[in-house]
């Protein structure tokens, strides 16, 4: 990343991320844990890589004729990157949402123009049928507006801009004497994970492990529930997952997840969600196991500005 120059365009701002070693939450004899801290992108979220990613793609394609709405349903995150990645380019942007994810999140959809229409949930809880019912509203817009579907759980141009993540991390550990052992982080659309273990895969083996709360146990059990962890564990198995080297499956306690997020913060200085939280706590069991020796690369997704309005920092 050049600190040099004049961009011509913010879209311009989006990677060249750091990746850190944490030093004080992992364990002595444990394998080290280089975390890729997305939260310096425009938004504050790996996102950003995503929706310019099937923006782009879309216009290449004529899928996206200029002017033209685009729509999507979300958690957040995606809404507030294709708002940006919108508002730049110049589309209309209608975002489908829900009272069960962070308010910032919602606010910065707003504050870059996009319509946004808010699903109620059941009690805050994101649950696989708050999905089916977020999807029934865009179907609506569709009709009624004539707008492009980003289709985020199916589209594959969101594999180019998350392969950028991954060749940064064979970039920045070039060199450095490191070799990446295993990757791991939680899936959502899986879009992410598929998009890194490819690149990483392309530049030696590496162990591909998807992680989830244990209170959804979708891809190891078959089982999904309700949680509070935004952006991942849907309820399904998202098709993206088979884009990428995938090796294994294993649960968080969404419990220590959560617990995890003010030490990473206070003790290492990565301020990140819960779902970045509980990426490093499925880093660190891992380097447990592994030992010394060996590396572990995970991903804090956002910035723990998205989530100061709820209790995650109170700890």
């Amino acid at each position: 990343m050049s600190f040099s120059g004049i961009h011509s365009s913010s879209l311009h701002a989006i990677g060249g991320t750091p990746l850190v070693r944490l030093r004080r939450v992992v364990p002595d004899g444990a394998a080290e844990v280089l975390v890729k801290v997305e939260g310096g992108n425009p938004t504050g979220s790996y996102k950003d890589r995503m929706a310019l990613a099937v923006i782009e793609g879309a216009e290449r394609r004529g899928a996206l004729a200029p002017g033209q709405r685009v729509v999507e349903f979300t958690g957040g995150s995606t809404g507030s990157s294709l708002a940006f990645v919108c508002a730049v380019k110049g589309y209309p942007l209608s975002i489908v949402t829900s009272d069960a994810f962070a308010q910032e999140k919602l606010r910065t959809m707003r504050a870059f123009g996009a319509d946004v229409t808010v699903v109620p949930s059941e009690g805050g809880r994101i649950t696989p049928e708050l999905f089916v019912r977020m999807r029934w509203e865009v179907d609506r817009i569709v009709e009624r507006e004539g707008a492009f579907w980003t289709d985020q759980f199916h589209n594959t141009d969101a594999l180019t801009g998350y392969a950028d993540l991954g060749r940064e991390i064979v970039q920045q550990t070039q060199g450095s004497g490191v070799t990446v052992d295993v990757f791991c982080a939680a899936v959502g659309t899986a879009g992410m994970f598929a998009g890194v273990s490819a690149a990483l895969a392309q530049a030696g083996r590496i162990r591909a492990v998807a992680l989830e709360p244990n209170s959804s146990p979708m891809l190891t059990a078959g089982t999904p529930g309700p949680h509070r962890v935004e952006g991942i564990a849907t309820g399904i198995v998202p098709p993206l997952l088979a884009e990428g080297p995938f090796d294994e499956a294993r649960t968080v306690d969404e419990e220590e997840a959560r617990e995890m997020a003010s030490p990473l913060a206070r003790q290492e200085g990565v301020f990140t969600g819960t779902a970045g939280a509980l990426n490093v706590v499925g880093a660190i069991d891992l380097a447990r196991e592994m030992g010394r020796g060996h590396t572990v690369v995970t991903v804090a997704p956002d910035t723990g500005l998205k989530y100061l309005t709820g209790n995650l920092f109170d700890s």
